[in-house]
């Protein structure tokens, strides 16, 4: 069995921020990855993706995202960036090496990590920083769990090609679902519907990104943001996406009443034959590892104050949706969530870290 300071599960971006705030501070951070490689989940988006906070905004504490600071990076673009961060980190980072179970250590002193190649590693602290990439959200939508179509979540989608001239619905209203309704729309017929309208924020406001201005005001890092921007964040638009939805492409419907073997019953009674759902309704938090803990609840979600486990001492979270503010799990977020966790778990357990060296 090995030690470290702190054991970090998850290599992406919020993963990395926390291993490289934790070396800052002195400490010998152990990376547990389960991807092959760095990147976290970026590779695994859609190829068309594109940030919608520019370069200036997006980069993880120690390096500003390298490109002109009005771009907004596309997917790519950051993948390269997060290998770079990663080759400049001074952390033990294990890539493929997934972590199988999280357990108290009868000591009281922390925790066990156990990997799915059966080792074994203790640490004081562990920094739970996995996303939501590999737990898409399916809702129980009716009749959809029978649908003779094809279902597919966003996270599966790659490119518009191999639907091209099929009739597909997109279920969603947020940004990743306006943008890939927007690119699917140019080579097939596209509805999105979502319960309510598409809510629209525009991306630049008197000559600035949207981004400046949440900065400036501070809502951005405030955590009362969530609380004024509730439900579905608005999508960020400069003009374009607005504009394909009021020239029909796609075009916008409420949710339909029901799914019907291959058909799709409209809100108003009408129905069709339709090829294709995508799902663009988000993720959930991926925590298998700490099932039987305590430290999540019944649906895998983890009761926590501000990212930090109300059940676990010593357990902290990092990348999860409105942690902390509107921005907790993007890259010009994960960052201060990282340094507010850090600080609150070492000064709970900064004896256990000491007698862990």
């Amino acid at each position: 069995m090995t030690s470290a300071d702190l054991v970090v599960i998850g290599g992406g971006q919020s993963g990395l921020a926390a291993a490289h705030l934790a070396a800052r501070r002195g400490l010998r951070p152990l990376v547990l990855d389960a991807s092959a490689g760095p990147g976290g989940s970026w590779p695994a988006y859609y190829d068309s993706l594109t940030l919608f906070s520019p370069a200036r905004f997006s980069g993880l504490p120690g390096m500003p995202f390298p490109a002109d600071p009005d771009h907004y990076p596309v997917r790519d673009e950051v993948v390269d960036y997060l290998t770079a961060y990663t080759g400049a980190l001074d952390a033990d980072i294990r890539f493929g090496t997934r972590a199988e179970q999280v357990t108290a250590d009868d000591d009281g002193g922390g925790f066990v990590i156990t990997t799915a190649t059966g080792g074994m590693v203790r640490a004081p602290v562990v920094i739970a920083a996995s996303g939501g990439f590999g737990r898409p959200f399916r809702p129980a939508l009716p009749g959809l769990a029978s649908f003779t179509g094809r279902v597919l979540h966003a996270g599966e989608y790659r490119s518009p090609g191999g639907l091209a001239g099929a009739r597909v619905v997109v279920v969603g209203g947020g940004n990743s679902a306006v943008q890939i309704a927007a690119e699917l729309a140019r080579v097939a017929s596209v509805t999105i519907t979502t319960r309510g309208p598409v809510r629209f924020q525009r991306q630049r406001i008197l000559g600035r990104d949207f981004h400046w201005w949440l900065a400036r005001t501070g809502l951005d890092t405030s955590r009362w943001g969530p609380r004024l921007v509730a439900g579905t964040v608005p999508v960020i638009d400069d003009g374009r996406y607005r504009a394909a939805l009021r020239a029909g492409r796609p075009d916008h419907r409420p949710l339909p009443q029901r799914f019907d073997g291959d058909r799709v019953v409209w809100a108003d009674g009408t129905s069709e034959r339709v090829d294709v759902v995508l799902l663009a309704t988000g993720y959930r938090p991926d925590l298998p590892y700490l099932t039987g803990t305590g430290a999540v609840d019944a649906d895998g979600v983890p009761p926590h104050d501000a990212g930090v486990s109300t059940v676990l001492p010593g357990l902290g979270f990092v990348g999860l949706e409105r942690q902390r503010s509107l921005a907790s799990a993007t890259l010009r977020g994960v960052g201060r969530d990282a340094a507010f966790v850090l600080d609150r778990l070492l000064r709970r357990a900064g004896r256990h870290v000491a007698a862990a060296r």
